[in-house]
């Protein structure tokens, strides 16, 4: 993950041009993912999360709040 971290450091700190361009090419790499390989990787990142909220390290939000701040943001009172 140090890896990771170095790479998003230095796209950081990179212009505004270079950093659009970056996330244009990063973007449409997604793209490129077959749809059994996006299947793993979001059963992945369900099964984090599930794991996350058995262990009682996941941040949760009630409904109420999470529907509180969508009509605030949409304007929807």
């Amino acid at each position: 993950m140090a890896e990771l971290n170095d790479i998003l450091r230095e796209a950081l700190s990179l212009g505004l041009q270079d950093r659009a361009s970056l996330a244009e090419q990063l973007l449409a790499s997604l793209d490129q993912v077959e749809p059994r390989e996006l299947d793993r990787i979001w059963e992945d990142e369900a099964e984090k999360r599930l794991r996350s909220l058995r262990s009682g390290s996941a941040r949760t939000v009630s409904a109420d709040l999470v529907h509180e701040k969508a009509n605030k943001i949409f304007d929807r009172s």
